[in-house]
């Protein structure tokens, strides 16, 4: 069994013999820079993983995995472009560095050699798998849409907060890992347990994202801290805070959220962060995250391999659990 570094070390290997030096420098360059911003590679390394408790010969894997990596940052791009971020990995956007249109069109190209890695899958499981990421890659669509809706709307409650980050970004982890272990030659059942285990890491995931963009460290989150918060994003956090204060701290939250001068955005950061504190918002959203954790553990205990072979998977769980970028 591969670790969790090793299977990493893999992937960036195998990234790097990519060729994108290619004409239109312009549409390429974007691609290159993009993947060669690192990244944790969670996404490609679950497949690897959940392959690698039915197989020990990864190569069958490989490329799919890595069409994992290059679709995942394809949303990242474009992601990047409707929210008007500045930075990502703590270094300057393709948007921002480009333009608007190099993002999309460059995004575009990662789409499509997304598919055509995915395509290398073998060919016994190739509908299959295939099948498989095309209903996901609709799913966060879905789930970006929602996303958006939702700046337009004051009564977003927290289950359909949780159905978006569902979308957006844990059944890209749970296709992943349900792939992997098909061409692995994992049953039915097994897969979709790791499908599951998979759906409820990712949303553990985001709620800790969550939380790291209020409270986590700017040099090691690679984001500035307090960007949900300066576009009055409807995360899990502000949809209770919205919820559960009342009176003058009702009336103060209220305010903020109406305040567009980014000038006072380090005022509006610090005082809102107050009232999460204030109204053990941290504490809500940790005990959430920590739910899902729970349900993800359980999904791996049902994976009929040797709880040896398990270890790495169980250990990465963990380690998301406590990351602080």
């Amino acid at each position: 069994m591969k670790t969790f570094d090793e299977i990493t070390q893999l992937i960036s290997t195998e990234l790097d013999q990519i060729n994108w030096k290619k004409e239109p420098s312009g549409l390429y360059e974007p691609i290159e820079y993009v993947l060669c911003m690192g990244g944790k590679r969670i996404r490609p390394a679950l497949m690897l993983m959940a392959y690698n408790l039915y197989s020990d010969n990864l190569e069958a894997a490989i490329l799919p995995a890595l069409g994992i990596e290059v679709f995942h940052n394809f949303t990242l791009l474009h992601d990047d472009i409707m929210d008007r971020a500045d930075t990502r990995r703590g270094r300057q956007t393709v948007h921002k560095i480009w333009n608007d249109n190099t993002a999309i069109l460059s995004g575009d190209v990662m789409q499509i050699s997304a598919y055509q890695l995915m395509a290398e899958t073998p060919a016994k499981y190739l509908k299959t798998v295939l099948d498989i990421f095309s209903q996901t890659a609709a799913e966060i669509c879905e789930g970006q849409q929602l996303d958006v809706d939702f700046e337009l709307r004051d009564d977003v409650k927290a289950e359909e907060y949780l159905e978006m980050i569902r979308l957006k970004t844990a059944v890209l982890l749970a296709c992943a890992l349900k792939c992997g272990a098909l061409i692995g030659g994992a049953g039915t059942e097994d897969a979709q347990n790791l499908y599951d285990f998979g759906l409820n890491i990712g949303l553990a995931f985001q709620l800790k994202d969550d939380l790291l963009d209020v409270y986590g460290d700017e040099v090691t989150f690679g984001k500035k801290i307090g960007g949900d918060i300066l576009c009055n994003k409807k995360t899990y956090m502000l949809i209770h805070a919205l919820k559960l204060s009342e009176g003058t701290t009702k009336e103060e939250l209220q305010s903020w959220l109406k305040i567009k001068d980014k000038t006072q955005a380090y005022d509006k950061i610090l005082a809102i962060t107050a009232i999460y504190d204030k109204l053990g918002i941290r504490a809500i959203c940790e005990d959430k995250m920590h739910d899902f954790y729970r349900k993800a553990v359980a999904n791996l205990e049902k994976v009929t391999v040797f709880e040896i072979k398990k270890q790495e998977l169980r250990k990465l769980a963990e380690e998301l659990m406590i990351r602080n970028e």
